[in-house]
């Protein structure tokens, strides 16, 4: 099977399954999500739990990234990594709240501290 499938896609196959195993079963549920949210209240409670529930796990993911990093983020002083979150920070919040350039300033920030550490 794997043999057929490696002469039909050229060596592309496990991108074929990637799509197939990984991107279509969330997509459906996407899909699923959108129209049974349709019904739903804003400000219900069970929306309210969701809201900070996934609030708190972006912010723990923040703070491990921070306070823990792994990989070449662990290569950089606490400094630079609370640096670049503040300097992001501040921009999102001095470009009327645009998460797109809040992100990049903070990307800009961290790898000009990485560069004057390399």
């Amino acid at each position: 099977m794997i043999d057929m499938l490696e002469q039909m896609s050229g060596g592309l196959w496990p991108y074929l399954v990637v799509i197939v195993v990984g991107f279509l079963p969330t997509e459906v549920w996407r899909i699923v999500g959108v129209f049974a949210g349709r019904s739903l209240d804003e400000d219900s409670e069970v929306l309210i739990w969701v809201r900070m529930v996934a609030t708190a796990l972006v912010a723990g993911v923040v703070a491990k990234l921070l306070l823990m990093p792994s990989g070449a983020l662990a290569a950089l002083p606490l400094w630079g990594r609370a640096g670049a979150l503040a300097f992001g920070f501040a921009v999102f919040f001095a470009a009327r709240r645009s998460v797109l350039v809040g992100l990049i300033a903070g990307e800009i920030f961290l790898i000009s501290v990485g560069l004057a550490f390399i």
